[in-house]
């Protein structure tokens, strides 16, 4: 994993906005017709266009987008594991419902829900063994996320997939005696994508929403104790399934949830930080930018980040169309810095741009110019701490 030897590099969580050819494809898929030669070689040629525009951006860590992923990014595991099926959730029956801060603000979740309308509308049920099956899929976007860099000079790569914790939120098991022996045969499946990608020669990036939002949908009526003892669990599969690939080419990302709510029943980070930094990954991606978390910047005065590892804090948020100013964005970097050491950070997003190929949190244009003004930021942050 390259590091911040000589100047900032800059990164990002991973997802991107789809190109629109490459949403007509996916769209055909769903359809039940699709046109496969056709899907192959759109998102070929998408992989190397964004790698492209990422590098032209500025941005030095670079990932493929996840634009191989036809469902969100913890839903696709349902395309590459074995033993799930799809059905349709009962009538008025919805995943994304509960929780504290949609029970407060109520009225505002109904009038975004009618906007946005609902990513998923059935239900993943569990009904039989748990193995990975996603090699072919996988091998595909390895293969084009290379090609794409041949043609590109970056510092570094990535690829993203989803935590054991965030694999197919809202299952249903049907099959395993316990949630827990599921999620161990989860963590062992998953172990199979990760280990591929890190063998290609990318670093394996995690994702992991469900660490945090699950505070939020558990508390209350359960105790912060039987939160801290979920998260240390959860903390436990994410390293079981790590078994065997070096921390230096794991990213590890927790973030509060991608949506543009309240969120004023987020579990702070300083109550949750000591666990999410035992994951043995060798850098962790935190969510930095938005107003509800940007404080939080002040943890690494009394948390020491262990030896070795690399801070990545979100400088640029996904969620709002107001695209930071450089300088604003150098100040975000220069205060970790200072108490973390330059070469322990990169500069980051708070999350993906995109939760799945038909969902976005801005316009393409504000992407661009939002990753424009991180590496602008970065490099005035490099001129202060290497001045």
């Amino acid at each position: 994993m390259k590091r911040s030897t000589q100047r900032i590099l800059t990164t990002h969580v991973g997802s991107l906005i789809r190109p629109a050819e490459l949403q007509e494809c996916l769209k055909l898929q769903q359809a039940g017709t699709p046109d496969t030669a056709r899907h192959e070689a759109v998102l070929k040629r998408s992989v190397a266009e964004v790698v492209a525009e990422q590098a032209g951006a500025g941005v030095d860590v670079v990932s493929d987008g996840e634009f191989g992923k036809a469902i969100s990014w913890s839903q696709y595991a349902l395309e590459r594991l074995s033993g799930f099926e799809r059905r349709p959730f009962a009538p008025g029956q919805n995943a994304w419902t509960r929780g504290a801060d949609r029970t407060r603000f109520s009225a505002f979740y109904a009038e975004m829900d009618a906007k946005e309308g609902m990513a998923t509308t059935s239900e993943s049920v569990c009904v039989g063994a748990v193995s990975y099956t996603g090699q072919p899929q996988l091998q595909r976007d390895i293969d084009n996320f290379k090609a794409a860099l041949q043609t590109t000079k970056t510092e570094d790569a990535f690829m993203p997939v989803a935590a054991v914790s965030s694999v197919i939120p809202d299952r249903k098991n049907l099959f395993y005696k316990t949630e827990d022996d599921l999620q161990v045969a989860i963590a062992e499946a998953m172990r199979s994508e990760y280990k591929m990608i890190v063998d290609a020669g990318f670093n394996v990036q995690l994702d992991d929403a469900r660490a945090a939002v699950t505070f939020d949908r558990m508390v209350p009526p359960a105790s912060f104790a039987d939160y801290r003892n979920w998260l240390a669990r959860q903390v436990e599969l994410i390293n079981h399934s790590l078994e065997g690939i070096p921390e230096d080419k794991v990213r590890y990302h927790v973030c509060w949830g991608s949506w543009p709510g309240p969120h004023t029943t987020d579990v702070p980070f300083k109550d949750i930080a000591d666990l999410i930094l035992k994951v043995r990954a060798g850098a962790y991606l935190i969510e930095g930018a938005n107003p509800r978390h940007e404080h939080e910047w002040k943890v690494w005065q009394d948390i020491k980040l262990p030896a070795g590892k690399v801070i990545v804090p979100g400088v640029i948020s996904h969620a709002t169309n107001v695209v930071e100013h450089p300088e604003l964005v150098a100040e975000r970097i220069v205060r970790i810095a200072k108490l973390v050491g330059r070469e322990n950070i990169m500069a980051g997003t708070d999350c993906g741009f995109a939760q799945g190929p038909f969902y976005r949190r801005v316009h393409p244009s504000i992407m661009w110019a939002k990753f424009e003004a991180l590496a602008a930021g970065a490099k005035l942050a490099s001129k202060e701490l290497w001045a």
